[in-house]
């Protein structure tokens, strides 16, 4: 199952040299309506779409100096767009009213890459029995990926590995849609440290009934169109490719594919070993460079990493003997 909570991103603005940080506050929610109808004029589009602004929100720091400042959360719907040029744009717009309101001056004025109200979740159960494989009981895999995924959710040194393989998947998609993978990365790292520790994103546990449920949520700022989505012929085409017409349904995917590219890194540590599977790869790394042809790649690959061989002078001895012997 996959789903997404909102398409809702938020926008920065932060306000400088207060002398009344009380006062500012209440002046700046005493006018909120108005600040949210100035922030729809500056897209009337995109509210004529559905989207839009929807709330706002007024967060306090300190300075590195001590001097306090404010910072305005304006969230907004940015519909099946990424949405960072519109709301950068709805926050310029909104930067002079809010200073003159707030008895400050305006500062920072950007999008947040943190999109924590536009969460891509997913969800699966896997019996078992369905775990099995080689000498493996489904029962061994199961309780090992679930012994793996307390690991990470305790360790960040642990977790930060965890998660940057749910990103393997996940960046490819964004990669391939057109979309920006900084921003996905940048998001799904600062949600993973929402708590103040650095921890996983997905969660891996056993059931009443015996079966693995794996369960993952993170921010995903994807649009379906507009950018490079909009102009680039093979993000077009893996659009089409995927049947989705909604950033909603994109990010659900996405968030469906980190959890799938989860569960296979979980599986192989908690059993065999990852470092089969990448030695595999690399042997087949190694043949490419040898010059090895078709069928010959995997031949040869199978034959390296059974030798325990994995060299391109010993990729290239073998190609040779194979083909003089033709």
């Amino acid at each position: 199952e996959a789903s997404m909570s909102s398409n809702e991103m938020i926008g920065q603005l932060e306000l400088i040299d207060i002398e009344d940080l009380d006062a500012a506050e209440e002046a700046i929610l005493t006018n909120k309506d108005a600040l949210l109808e100035l922030a729809r004029q500056a897209n009337p589009k995109q509210a004529e779409r559905g989207g839009g602004p929807r709330s706002i929100q007024l967060r306090r720091f300190e300075g590195q100096g001590g001097e306090p400042f404010l910072v305005l959360h304006l969230h907004y719907d940015v519909g099946d767009a990424m949405g960072a040029n519109m709301i950068n744009t709805v926050m310029e717009a909104l930067a002079e009213p809010v200073a003159a309101i707030s008895g400050g001056r305006a500062g920072l004025r950007i999008l947040s890459n943190l999109a924590d109200q536009r969460l891509a979740r997913a969800k699966c159960l896997i019996p078992a029995e369905g775990l099995a494989f080689s000498d493996y009981s489904g029962e061994a895999v199961r309780d090992g990926i679930a012994a793996a995924s307390a690991f990470a959710e305790a360790d960040p040194y642990r977790a930060a590995t965890h998660n940057k393989g749910i990103m393997n998947g996940i960046d490819a998609l964004v990669l391939a849609t057109g979309n920006d993978w900084r921003s996905v990365e940048a998001g799904a790292h600062a949600y993973a440290a929402r708590d103040g520790r650095y921890s996983s994103l997905s969660r891996w546990h056993v059931n009443a009934d015996g079966a693995l449920i794996g369960e993952i949520a993170l921010p995903m700022a994807l649009g379906t169109f507009g950018g490079a989505t909009r102009v680039h012929p093979g993000a077009q085409a893996n659009l089409k490719l995927l049947g989705v017409k909604t950033a909603a349904e994109l990010g659900g995917i996405a968030a469906a594919l980190g959890l799938a590219q989860n569960l296979a890194a979980l599986r192989a540590l908690a059993t065999e070993g990852v470092q089969r599977g990448h030695m595999s790869l690399h042997a087949r790394q190694v043949a490419l460079a040898a010059g090895a042809m078709g069928d010959e790649v995997e031949r040869l690959a199978q034959q390296l990493a059974g030798e325990g061989q994995i060299r391109a002078s010993r990729a290239e001895e073998i190609l040779k003997s194979w083909r003089n012997n033709e």
